[in-house]
């Protein structure tokens, strides 16, 4: 463990630390750590062990990918693998995906990663595809951008700024944890986009409406479509208790229809 690496790994659990909204001694009674142990940590004069760094991250609640972070930043080698996606090692863990997306179909249901890239989809999903450009479906598919591009499912969305809010919240949320340039992007990307059709604004606009009441059980996505206009919510699944960083970065988004035309749609269309 070098001087160097100290600063840096104390640097990363400051930054935790104050994510989560925790003093260093809320943290000490958390993790059982003393305070003033901690502190000489965050400032690099206390070397922490890698049962240490492992101990503090869990109790941040440190994504895997982060935790790797973490203990290289410490001196010490990755704990979790980061497999492909594709890779035989992960066949049990697709198998059980395409368990999920075949039983939800004919509603759609797909699988993203930490970016919203698109990975897997079921064919219930062709109703978020209708009309889209095939340039915005080829090579990597971001879910973000191919329901607020121009090109993509904004000409049909309903409520776009609301869709608009919910995708940026969530790529902020992610920005948050990583830093990472590409999500930097899309936040640029999707931020600057305008509604490509009729949009009713709900209570996503800028000049909040306290007359129009938000939908009891969760954001709807209302769209237009072949089928008539559809309105959802959607839930995300993930994997419990991951070992891999792939496999704890997976997100399986399902549809469900949010009133009874949308849920008569789906049966006819199956």
């Amino acid at each position: 463990m070098t001087v160097q690496t100290l600063p840096a790994f104390g640097a990363l659990l400051r930054q935790w630390r104050e994510r989560r909204r925790l003093s260093q001694f809320e943290l000490s009674v958390r993790t059982g750590v003393s305070a003033r142990h901690l502190s000489r940590i965050e400032t690099g004069r206390a070397e922490p062990s890698r049962r240490m760094v492992l101990r503090l991250a869990e109790d941040l609640g440190v994504p895997l990918r982060e935790r790797n972070a973490l203990l290289v930043a410490a001196g010490f080698a990755p704990a979790w693998d980061e497999t492909d996606y594709w890779d035989e090692r992960l066949a049990v863990a697709r198998q059980a995906v395409a368990l999920i997306l075949e039983h939800h179909d004919p509603l759609p249901a797909v699988v993203v990663d930490r970016f919203g890239n698109l990975l897997d989809f079921n064919g219930g999903a062709a109703v978020l595809m209708e009309g889209v450009d095939p340039a915005l479906l080829s090579g990597r598919v971001n879910l973000a951008r191919v329901a607020l591009h121009p090109g993509g499912m904004a000409p049909r969305l309903r409520n776009f700024r609301e869709v608009q809010r919910y995708f940026l919240d969530r790529l902020r949320e992610q920005y948050a944890v990583d830093e990472h340039p590409v999500v930097a992007a899309l936040i640029e990307e999707v931020g600057g986009y305008g509604p490509a059709g009729a949009d009713d604004g709900g209570r996503g606009r800028a000049e909040w409406d306290d007359s129009a009441a938000p939908h009891p059980i969760a954001l709807p996505l209302r769209v237009g479509s072949s089928r008539g206009e559809l309105s959802m919510f959607t839930t995300i699944a993930t994997f419990g208790a991951p070992r891999d960083v792939t496999v704890s970065e997976l997100a399986v988004e399902l549809f469900f229809p949010l009133d009874e035309p949308t849920r008569e749609a789906f049966a006819k269309g199956a």
